[in-house]
């Protein structure tokens, strides 16, 4: 975990004035099957796109809250980071793409019986989104219908 003193002026002083908004936690759901039948999507929040598919638009103010289909066969090393946050440290994700995209490891999962199946659709949203209010009301629940028709059972999300 980070340090607040790492972060540039800009973002400690984002952070400072920043309206935080409190959540009431959502209650715990049990999985309707055991992991090793369970068809497992994959969400991220590095903004990851195929190069033929449009960026995340940085213009849209508090954040471009659309989300991108990737097929699970996707390689990767393909994927164009279109992340507009500076908040974060780029390093590891030019490195490996798994860090905030783990196809692969979800291939190893599936493949060594620890999930049942690894969903063909995986999802890509932008992070660092300071005005959710469209992406709870509009994205979040296309997302939810797409994984629903799906058959998913559990997803996962790597947020970034």
């Amino acid at each position: 975990m980070g340090d607040y003193s790492e972060f540039t002026l800009k973002v400690r002083a984002m952070l400072a004035i920043y309206r935080w908004r409190r959540i009431d936690p959502m209650p715990w759901a049990e999985p309707r099957v055991p992991l090793a039948k369970a068809n497992v999507g994959l969400i991220s929040t590095a903004g990851l796109v195929l190069p033929d598919q449009p960026h995340f638009d940085e213009s849209v103010k508090g954040g471009d809250y659309s989300f991108r289909e990737l097929p699970s066969s996707t390689d990767p090393r393909i994927l164009v980071e279109t992340h507009r946050s500076d908040a974060f440290s780029r390093e590891g994700l030019a490195e490996d793409r798994n860090l905030v995209f783990p196809i692969e490891r979800m291939h190893e999962l599936e493949r060594d019986g620890v999930i049942g199946r690894f969903n063909p659709r995986c999802l890509s949203f932008m992070g660092s989104i300071s005005a959710p209010a469209r992406l709870v009301a509009e994205t979040a629940p296309a997302a939810a219908e797409l994984f629903a028709r799906d058959g998913v059972d559990v997803a996962l999300l790597v947020p970034v």
